[in-house]
């Protein structure tokens, strides 16, 4: 499926606020209602907005902590970690990335005793060779 300029300025519209209304979008994109409602359906309906979220305001994020956990794996144990990683409710987003580390994952947790109990929970999961964490101190912007 191709996704055109104007796709990709609606999609940024509702990573900002999904909760707009067609009317808002139409407006800020200087395009009607019923062309806006049809792009979102069929951005809907091939499969590129796969659905919507909430996004927790920044005063009750900052009330835990959060990092990026940076996962070394042993060779060919990919699967069953992410899998136990899965498991595991405080880790919110799980990446598989190049470089030193195979995965980094972020993790929210109500302090910091429960981040160093994560990171050990995380260490003694079998094929996990290290993990090194980053905790996060403030988020500049996020889309």
């Amino acid at each position: 499926m191709k996704i055109t300029a104007a796709d990709q300025q609606l999609l940024a519209l509702l990573r900002e606020n999904a909760r707009a209304s067609t009317a808002e979008i139409a407006r800020r994109l200087g395009l009607s209602r019923t062309t806006v409602q049809s792009r979102i359906d069929r951005l809907e309906r091939d499969g590129v907005i796969a659905g919507y979220t909430v996004r927790v305001s920044d005063a009750v994020e900052h009330t835990h902590i959060r990092a990026h956990i940076m996962i070394t794996l042993a060779p060919r144990q990919m699967p069953q970690v992410v899998e136990a990683l899965r498991q595991m409710p405080e880790i919110r987003r799980l990446h598989s990335v190049s470089g030193l580390s195979d995965l980094i994952a972020l993790g929210v947790t109500r302090g910091v005793e429960e981040m160093d109990s994560l990171t050990d929970q995380i260490g003694m999961i079998e094929g996990v060779e290290r993990t090194t964490t980053a905790i996060i101190l403030s988020t500049k912007f996020e889309r």
